[in-house]
């Protein structure tokens, strides 16, 4: 009686398992800034990127908007523009850091990281 409970169970948990909708992995477009933008520090600005084709079920909502400096090949980790909103929203308002000026590109996370065109920031 106890196996037979036990297989039951188990097929029970399986089944249940099986049935959830697996998460997918969004990574939307993003529509400003656009190539040929300029930005000025100190001002605020909107990232803006398409969720029209946004699955039913993404596995993390959670954005973070970062800057990635083109000349020096990196992405400033350390100082996000914007955390804690989420993805399916479409837009963010983020404050121009007192960056070197430069190219610049927009680093959009959520369930995937994706960049802008490369724009400018000047002082």
């Amino acid at each position: 009686m106890r196996a037979a409970s036990f297989i039951f169970a188990s097929i029970a948990l399986f089944a249940s398992a099986a049935s959830a909708a697996p998460a997918d992995v969004f990574v939307p477009h993003i529509t400003a800034p656009v190539a040929g933008d300029v930005w000025k520090v100190g001002s605020t600005q909107e990232v803006t990127w398409d969720t029209s084709n946004a699955p039913g079920q993404i596995s993390n909502p959670d954005g973070q908007i970062f800057l990635r400096d083109v000349t020096q090949g990196i992405t400033l980790l350390d100082s996000p523009l914007a955390t804690g909103f989420n993805i399916l929203e479409g837009k963010q308002a983020v404050h121009v850091p007192n960056v070197a000026a430069g190219p610049y590109e927009i680093v959009l996370f959520g369930d995937s990281g994706n960049f802008s065109p490369t724009f400018q920031i000047v002082a």
